[in-house]
């Protein structure tokens, strides 16, 4: 059973909610709201909510080079372009949902000790959730801006005007010292019931402490948190699930893999976003974006060798490209259990897949998305794309990830952690059992280096991971401004090329931070911009 989201109308007042020396008994105040657990676990409910949204989960592909947005221009598209200014509706709107989850964090933790009808030990456990969730909110605006205000309560509209940025370095610190508290308290996945899946647990605390000192290129830590998971029970049981596209299928969303995932429930708190990524002989609406050729060409084959032009397009090829990407060829499973062909190729059968240029309906790459799109119609609410799946947010398998490149960088890899981490990856993915597949490919650290991050990027794409990586490699800048392509369907005399799609745009100097956001500086003038905008 998935764990309720549903938000009574009632918590949106509160924000509007006024301590008077009196009480008044016609409208909520913090006296008069903080009565039951239900409502408390209303204001829950809400920071979960706000903990992340599909939206950011898709588009922050578009960011990246694993993926190319040709229809239209979103936001994304513009900062990955370079053209972005302060003014960036998505610089906007993630720092003031950030700063909206973290309001919710700090009245939950101001008003849930009113609550009498719960018992001080649950108290904890679900400030141990919220702190969780703050702690999260807080590692995503330094990721992003980098210094950024830091408070620990609830602060008024007079001093939201002069608060000032805080180091991204005691952020950090921060973040690392709550999610380790939150540690401590929280159960076990095991430990909760049936009807508590979906909540935050002691793992996951570990899980984003590992990913938190990773973004910060702090090996030991990585290796030393990764290790709690991998080699101990201590914050659960965690392992591979055994069929890679599965995974990301409603019926196996609390598989032992999954460390963390973003919660929905059929109905009531659905994600409509695949309609504009799926093939358009689904019923999708249209193709927003589409994974890019660089990102087909990044799948080793089968036996373990790097794919060359001499090979087949997509014939023997790590399992795992298929069972994230749609390409011409590919066999489609309908909701009604109906297997046809996606045929995409512009001189292919008649289909409405078909590749047809730049600016259209269609996929602008030559490719369409699978991962994620559930073939069960129970999956989804009024017999359209509104998907109830549960989004991964951290998986076991970028634990095992995070290990194996801390481990090479602190110069420790050797075929024990080789065979812990990418092998097992590789294994689950359905690789032949050749050396070359399977085997520790030799000790040479760069070498590994860039086996460890193509791993990373073919376990991983397609969930919103990549761009952070890049960015932490310092090789945005150089990825960035190459000019990517889309599959052999550009037909130049006579003959088909690879569509040449628009080189993106990365400043070293400025790009590694955003702006904050020109609204927010209008509002309080001691917030500093970041070098650039």
């Amino acid at each position: 059973m998935k764990m309720k989201l549903i938000i009574p109308l009632m918590v949106l007042l509160l924000s509007a909610c006024v301590k008077l020396d009196v009480v008044p008994t016609n409208k909520f105040t913090d006296e008069t709201y903080w009565t039951t657990e239900d409502k408390a676990n209303s204001v829950l409910s809400m920071a979960y909510r706000q903990m992340f949204t599909s939206d950011y989960f898709m588009l922050n592909e578009i960011l990246s080079d694993n993926v190319y947005n040709g229809y239209g221009t979103t936001n994304e598209k513009v900062i990955s372009l370079g053209l972005a200014d302060a003014s960036n509706e998505r610089f906007a709107s993630e720092w003031k949902a950030c700063y909206e989850g973290i309001k919710t964090c700090h009245t939950f933790l101001a008003n849930i000790d009113r609550v009498t009808t719960i018992s001080n030990e649950l108290k904890e456990k679900r400030k141990a959730e919220i702190r969780f969730i703050r702690a999260s909110l807080y590692f995503e605006l330094t990721t992003w801006y980098g210094d950024v205000p830091h408070f620990t309560q609830d602060i008024n509209l007079t001093e939201s005007k002069g608060v000032e940025r805080k180091p991204q370095a005691e952020i950090m610190a921060w973040i690392h010292q709550e999610l380790d508290e939150a540690a401590a308290v929280l159960p076990k996945r095991e430990d909760y019931k049936a009807a508590d899946n979906g909540r935050i647990t002691s793992g996951a605390a570990i899980a984003l402490n590992a990913r938190a000192y990773l973004y910060e290129s702090n090996w030991a830590k990585v290796a030393e948190y990764c290790g709690k998971l991998i080699n101990s029970t201590t914050y659960g049981t965690y392992s591979l699930f055994n069929n890679y596209e599965q995974l990301f299928w409603v019926k196996n969303e609390y598989n032992p893999e999954i460390i963390l995932s973003l919660q929905y429930v059929p109905v009531n708190r659905t994600w409509p976003n695949l309609r504009d990524y799926a093939p358009m002989s689904a019923a999708a609406r249209l193709c927003l974006a589409g994974p890019t050729q660089e990102l087909v060409n990044s799948y080793l084959m089968k036996n373990g060798k790097k794919w060359t032009a001499a090979d087949p397009d997509y014939a023997g090829r790590d399992p795992r490209m298929g069972a994230t990407i749609v390409y011409d060829g590919s066999t489609w499973i309908d909701r009604k259990g109906n297997t046809y062909t996606i045929f995409i190729h512009p001189d292919g059968p008649a289909s409405p897949d078909k590749y047809n240029g730049a600016g259209t309906l269609q996929t602008p790459t030559g490719y369409y998305y699978r991962k994620l799109c559930d073939p069960d119609p129970a999956a989804y609410t009024g017999g359209g794309w509104e998907s109830s799946l549960n989004l991964p947010l951290i998986r076991f398998a970028d634990v095992l990830l995070m290990y194996a490149e801390a481990k090479n960088e602190l110069n420790e890899m050797n075929s024990t952690v080789w065979d812990q981490t990418i092998k097992k990856l590789r294994q689950r993915a359905g690789f032949d059992n050749t050396p070359e597949a399977m085997d520790l490919p030799g000790n040479d650290q760069a070498v590994l280096r860039d086996v460890i991050r193509n791993e990373r990027r073919v376990e991983l794409a397609l969930e919103g991971l990549r761009i952070f990586d890049i960015r932490r490699w310092k090789t945005a800048e150089t990825l960035l401004p190459q000019e990517r392509h889309g599959a052999k369907f550009d037909k130049i005399n006579g003959s088909y090329n690879y569509i040449k799609l628009p080189a993106g745009s990365f400043n070293r100097n400025r790009d590694y931070l955003w702006a904050i956001p020109r609204a927010e500086r209008l509002l309080n003038e001691k917030l500093t911009q970041n070098d650039g905008y």
